[in-house]
């Protein structure tokens, strides 16, 4: 088994990104599947072209994106994706999309799917806080969970595809003026890892309740 695992680079006038700094830490075999690792711009578009041209070159079983969500306390799987982009702040090349689908032709969301609540429930036993998230934002992160799925939906055929977003890292959390939650890049990569096994091991998801109200 391959699984493609992907991280964004800094963006927002961070010197770090989390995502990229604990899947540089994430083995390179995780339960016997092979983990291939790739950096993704953080700019709309940009991130769905660099990630689909590695999945056509290495036809992973799996995708797996790593985005930042500061002031978020866990990791935390996402359930859906969007076709919707609305910027609050540029990206990494200016861009920033008002009220703006993803891909016209696309469905209005896709479901995540991978195993995300057995990922969930593995991310908690590794000692990681973790729970499902009902939205990816609309910035990029969102963005480029959309175009994993709208391309398996049409090029990738038995391929399962994923977000994780993740808590900042605490030497950002030290250079910022309010608290926030973090978690260190160590910790998050144990409970990628998990996540990871998680795929491997679940062909099916678990039926747990994980809904919120808000």
């Amino acid at each position: 088994m391959k699984i493609l695992l992907t991280a964004f680079d800094p963006f927002g006038g961070e010197t770090i990104n989390p995502a990229q700094e604990a899947v540089r830490l994430v083995a390179d075999t995780v339960a016997g599947a092979e983990i291939v690792k790739l950096e993704v711009p953080t700019v709309f578009h940009k991130s769905i072209e660099v990630m689909l041209q590695k999945a056509r070159e290495v036809r992973p079983d799996a995708i797996l994106c790593i985005g930042q969500s500061g002031g978020r306390s866990e990791l935390t799987p996402e359930r859906v994706a969007i076709n919707i982009s609305d910027a609050r702040f540029a990206d990494n090349e200016g861009n920033q999309p008002i009220d703006e689908p993803i891909y016209p032709d696309g469905a209005a969301a896709y479901f995540s799917n991978l195993p995300v609540k057995a990922m969930v429930e593995a991310i908690r036993a590794a000692g990681i806080p973790s729970s499902l998230s009902n939205t990816a934002g609309t910035y990029v992160c969102n963005h480029l969970m959309y175009g994993v799925l709208y391309h398996i939906e049409r090029e990738m055929p038995g391929v399962r595809g994923g977000f994780i977003h993740v808590p900042f890292v605490p030497r950002q959390v030290a250079r910022r003026g309010t608290p926030a939650p973090s978690l260190s890049e160590q910790d998050i990569a144990r409970g990628i890892e998990a996540a990871l096994e998680a795929i491997v091991t679940h062909r099916t998801d678990l039926r747990t309740a994980e809904g919120k109200e808000h």
